[in-house]
């Protein structure tokens, strides 16, 4: 199969097949936004939402299993040792106050290549008395050298994104896990890039807890995402919310027929991730859509989704800087993101990439590109040829 997805990049088709998406109005490279929803899995969300209008079974419970199940293959985990979380920023979250760090005094080490959102979390950390080092890229990656440097014997925790939202490089992790637990940190990793764009094995990097949404790579949708964490890390967290979806058991003594007891309800908490991170209710609808997108993930697997990007990515690398744009990416990167900067990228590249009918990420500065499974060599040459050479 690795070598059939490398003949279909080069050859300009993509490893979608016909009724995988929806015919699309633009030459969409933009899927580390947003991914577009497969018409298999628009298809379980209809049906899902066709048996809430008509008001039929419907297993939660069954769809839970398997999306768990499928999810912890794609990362080399249990089940059991993840629970939903709203997002990727919600799980990080719910880490930082389970570690309750400001009472815990220490610091915590993370990097400016770290999600941009995390800024003003660690930014208010800092605040209340948590000393926080920021660790700057050099030549758009960080060394593990850096992360040694800064981890101490007083780090409570180092904070990173496996893959750079910015420009796609991605962490040695296991390297950066052994220098943090030999110090006694442990280590977060965000994952939203990562997971179904590289392999993750979070047993083999040691990493000891790491969260994503699903409305990237996964082909999910927005409101849920999952939330790992390593079993034998549970002991050392403070639940800081409760939930009745942590709950194992609940036996109640303040309704009509219960039987009396010396407390409202007995109640035992779930001795898992849920069991310390469940809230209230989660999507359905984002359930029914993973059980179709993460089942064709496992079934194209991660490592040919690699060998189908990384021609259209080399391409890349080859072709902008001979139209004028500094590529920030370093070379050798595997995962799905290319960044270049370029003063008033938006400005300038709106209108022409527009008319050309591309779609790519553009900020104020810099602009991505970010090919997903169902793009082609074609796909990529469209955009080169739109860009105009920068002066």
């Amino acid at each position: 199969m690795a070598g059939e997805a490398l003949a279909a990049s080069v050859k300009g088709v993509s490893l979608a097949r016909p009724g995988d998406f929806a015919a699309m109005p633009r030459v969409y490279l933009d899927s580390g936004t947003m991914h577009p929803v497969p018409l298999p899995a628009k298809a379980s969300v209809d049906a899902y939402l066709q048996s809430r209008a008509e008001m039929r079974e419907w297993s939660s419970h069954d769809t839970e299993v398997r999306i768990k199940a499928a999810f912890a293959r794609l990362i080399n985990a249990a089940p059991e040792d993840l629970a939903f979380v709203q997002s990727t920023t919600a799980g990080e979250q719910s880490i930082v106050e389970a570690l309750d760090l400001p009472a815990a005094k220490g610091s915590v080490v993370t990097d400016t290549l770290h999600f941009f959102g995390s800024f003003w979390l660690y930014d208010q950390l800092a605040k209340q008395g948590v000393d926080v080092r920021w660790i700057r890229p050099k030549d758009g990656r960080i060394d593990p050298d850096a992360y040694e440097k800064a981890i101490g014997p007083d780090t409570r925790l180092v904070s990173l994104s496996l893959v750079s939202t910015y420009n796609g490089f991605e962490h040695d992790l296991k390297r950066i896990c052994e220098i943090a637990h030999a110090r006694g940190a442990l280590v977060y990793a965000d994952i939203i890039h990562a997971a179904g764009t590289v392999p993750i094995d979070v047993k083999a990097s040691g990493v000891d807890f790491a969260a994503t949404a699903s409305y990237k790579w996964l082909m999910g949708d927005f409101g849920l995402g999952f939330l790992y964490v390593r079993p034998d890390r549970l002991a050392r967290l403070k639940r800081k919310r409760f939930g009745y979806y942590q709950l194992d058991s609940f036996k109640p003594h303040v309704y009509p027929f219960d039987e009396a007891g010396q407390s409202i309800a007995d109640m035992t908490p779930r001795p898992d991730a849920e069991g310390m991170f469940a809230m209230g209710t989660h999507s359905h609808a984002v359930m029914a859509q993973l059980d179709w997108s993460l089942t064709r993930l496992l079934e194209l697997g991660i490592d040919n989704i690699m060998v189908h990007r990384q021609p259209m990515l080399r391409r890349l690398h080859e072709a902008l800087p001979s139209k004028g744009y500094d590529v920030v990416t370093p070379a050798n990167c595997r995962s799905s993101l290319l960044t270049c900067v370029l003063p008033d990228a938006y400005k300038r590249l709106s209108e022409p990439l527009s008319r050309a009918g591309v779609a790519i990420t553009l900020s104020r500065n810099r602009f991505r590109i970010c090919p997903s499974w169902f793009n082609s060599m074609d796909d990529i040459e469209h955009l080169i040829d739109a860009l105009p050479i920068s002066s």
